[in-house]
């Protein structure tokens, strides 16, 4: 069994964050965090049982592009260059491992996006 185990590597899991921490890491408000989301700037990886965002490692890199691109650029025009870079590296055959490996665990871990929570009527309401 201990030979076994010394050929074997353990794949570390990746860290995925929810919107708080992201809010704690980087200069970016809740609010602006969910905007860009919703306008399709940065993308969750999965979602929680309870309906959460899980954002994975690569929105750190993506957020800093923004935030460098947010100074000369409106954010209309940083969308389009993002979605132009995302194409564009779907399209070339030769990206690098890393971002292919977070492409693909991304596409394999993506769960559906949660049904809209319904509203309890207020007693007035009912």
């Amino acid at each position: 069994m201990q030979a076994e185990m010394k050929n074997s590597t353990l794949q570390i899991p990746a860290k995925l964050y929810r919107i708080g921490e992201l809010v704690r890491y980087t200069p970016f408000s809740r609010q602006t965090i969910h905007n860009y989301t919703i306008m399709g700037l940065i993308s969750e990886a999965q979602w929680t049982e309870g309906g959460h965002r899980l954002y994975d490692e690569s929105v750190f890199e993506r957020l800093s592009t923004i935030l460098r691109l947010k100074e000369t650029k409106t954010l209309s025009e940083i969308r389009e260059i993002l979605r132009k870079e995302n194409a564009h590296a779907k399209a070339s055959p030769f990206v690098n491992a890393g971002s292919f490996a977070r492409r693909k665990a991304k596409s394999v871990s993506i769960g559906t996006k949660p049904a809209a929570k319904r509203r309890r009527p207020t007693s007035d309401e009912s």
